[in-house]
Formats: C-alpha cells, structure tokens, sequence
C-alpha cells in the first residue's frame, strides 16, 4: 500500500459579483409569481425570506428579470459561461495559496449537478488555464450538495497512488435551475440555494517556501486522514433533482434535518472506527450548511457547541446554500477562525441519494 500522503495545500472559493437580500428575492418572486401561488403558499413564501439565517446570496446573472426569459438553451450557456468563470477565479486562488503553477497540476476533478455538458466542464477549464494537455481529468455528476468530499477522496488517492498534485473543483450554478410553482420545495430553494465555486489543490507533500539565507520552511496544510460515506436510497426523494418537461425542478422533504441527523451520527461513528481518534479529539468542525434546521440536527445528534457550528452558520448567512461548494466554503471560515498545529477538523456533507459523507483532516 502506498506511503504516501495527501495535504490540502490551497483553498480558494469564488461567487458571482451580483449580490441580492432575501428582500429583494421576495419582492422579485412575488411581483413574477404571486398571481400563480396560493394564500398559503405567499404565507410561507414570507416566513422563510424573513428568517434571519440568509441575509443575501450571490448570483450569475445581472438581474433576475434574466429567469423570466431564459429558454433551456440559454441557460445552459448561462451555466457554462460562469461555472466556467468561478471556477477559473476559485483555481487561480487556489494554486497561488499552495505555491503552484498550473503546469504543476497532475490532475483534474470536477463536480456540479447543476447543469450537464458533455465534455465535461474539466475539458473546458484544461483549455482555459491552460493545464497540461496528458492531464488525468474527472468530471463527477449526481453528487448534489454533498459533491465535494468525494471529489476529494479521489484527489486524495490519485496523490497517494502516484504523488503529484491535484485540483480538486466544485461548481455549481443553482440558479440555472431556477423553477417557480405552487410548491414548497420550490419555493423553499428559491429561498436557499446561490451560486458559487470552490477549488482545493491536493499534493503529497506541504508547500516549502523559502525563508532567506537558504532557509526553507514547511507551510502548514491538511493533511486528508480518514474519509467515509453512507447511503440511504430508499430516502432518495427527500432531496433530489426530477425532471419535468425536460427542465431540473428541486425537491427537498421536510424530513430531511431528521433524516441528515440520523444518517451524520452513524457516519461520524465509521469515521472513528478507522481512526484512533475519539469524538473529544476533534476541536474543529466543517458541516454544509444545507439550511438552519439542518445545522441545528448535525449539532445536536453529534453533541457539538454552538462555536463549532459558527462557521457554518456565517457561510449560510453570507451566501446562502450553493450546493457542492459550500462546505469548502465553511472549511475557509474554520481556517480563518484558527487552527493550531496538529489539531483535527471534521468535515461533513449531505446531498442526494440521500448521501452523507465526511472528512478527518489534521492541520500539518
């Protein structure tokens, strides 16, 4: 079995410039949709934009009048043109973090699950960056917001298999699959989901940086320790993507926080049983922030204080969900908030399927 380890070595996210308050979101969807609503539906439409969880959300777009017109084909050009973009300014963060050019890069994982292509959106960035032309490339789908941290277990073993360094790219454009009806969850989505991107560069070794005098010093990085993930297909649709009339409607159950809460508790178990560590080791935590009520379920079921769930907590505020990417996004915060050497972080997301999956890193 390889010796080798894998570190994250750069983290950078990225979000669209237009920026829109939950009551400007209302407004827009009310002046557009009220007529198609019920006195109910308006009703909860006005419980949830009001709740102080969101405050605003970023989106790839000038104006939202752009969804009113916006026909399957211009969408999915929208989709393409800026997951394109973050996911250019996400790399480019990423691999100034981690002290890398992108002639460096021995491979290539992407994921979003909010619009298609084929080629893949990794055939695009390769041609962009430029990266090199004998690049390993992945494109992941299906993953919903939970992507990310698979996409990291690969980048992972690609490095301990064969050394190198890796992007590891989440993507996702929600509002390019924007649907307005008399229905709760979407009109629970419109009131959650953003767009944004985040990108990590996963090597075999920290980054060395010169210190002066021919002195040389290791950058602190995560290092990648345990990984697990859990599937429960009979609970598929309680959060999924279904197709109507060929267009991508959200469906989302109120189920769910119960749900993500017994599945996260069993999860962070097997994650443990393939380590040494104890739960009272881990002084650091990541969750996605699929919604308040899911924050709430992960910290109670795994018994966690209410600093551990901040960085989740500013991220959802901030930016609302964005699916895939979020979670990077909070491991951003936790790093921002302070991790001394050696200390353990656990990263957790949950996505279609219903998946779970989680992350035990160290901080080199």
């Amino acid at each position: 079995m390889s010796g080798k380890r894998a570190f994250i070595g750069g983290l950078a996210t990225a979000t669209p410039a237009f920026r829109i308050g939950q009551k400007g979101a209302e407004e827009f969807l009310k002046e557009h949709y009220s007529h198609a609503l019920s006195e109910k539906s308006l009703s909860v439409m006005d419980k949830i934009f009001s709740h102080p969880s969101i405050e605003r959300r970023s989106f790839s777009f000038e104006s939202p009048s752009v969804l009113l017109k916006e026909d399957a084909d211009a969408r999915i050009e929208r989709f393409t043109d800026s997951a394109i973009e973050l996911s250019i300014t996400a790399i480019k963060g990423a691999l100034e973090k981690g002290g890398l050019d992108a002639k460096d890069i021995s491979a290539l994982v992407v994921n979003t699950c909010t619009g298609y292509l084929c080629p893949g959106l990794s055939t695009y960035l390769i041609e962009e960056l430029p990266l090199r032309r004998d690049i390993r490339a992945f494109d992941l789908v299906g993953g919903g917001c939970g992507g990310a941290i698979p996409n990291l277990e690969l980048a992972a073993g690609l490095v301990k298999e064969e050394g190198g360094a890796v992007l590891s790219v989440s993507v996702e454009i929600c509002s390019a699959t924007f649907q307005m009806e008399d229905d709760l969850s979407l009109i629970v989505s419109n009131a959650l989901f953003g767009d944004g991107a985040a990108a990590a560069v996963v090597r075999e070794e920290r980054q060395v940086r010169e210190k002066g005098q021919g002195r040389k010093e290791e950058e602190e990085g995560l290092e990648i320790l345990y990984s697990a993930s859990r599937y429960a297909p009979e609970y598929r649709e309680a959060i999924r993507y279904v197709y109507k009339k060929g267009e991508l409607h959200n469906r989302l159950s109120v189920a769910l926080p119960r749900l993500i809460r017994e599945e996260a508790g069993r999860l962070v178990q097997d994650i443990l049983r393939k380590s040494s560590f104890k739960r009272e080791d881990i002084k650091h935590c990541a969750i996605h922030p699929g919604g308040e009520k899911i924050i709430d379920a992960v910290k109670d079921e795994l018994g966690l204080k209410e600093d551990d769930v901040s960085p989740a907590r500013k991220v959802l505020k901030e930016y609302g969900n964005m699916s895939s990417p979020t979670v990077l996004f909070v491991l951003e915060e936790v790093l921002k908030k302070g991790m001394e050497k050696g200390d353990l972080c656990l990263m957790l997301s949950f996505g279609a399927g219903l998946s779970t999956h989680g992350m035990l890193m160290r901080r080199g």
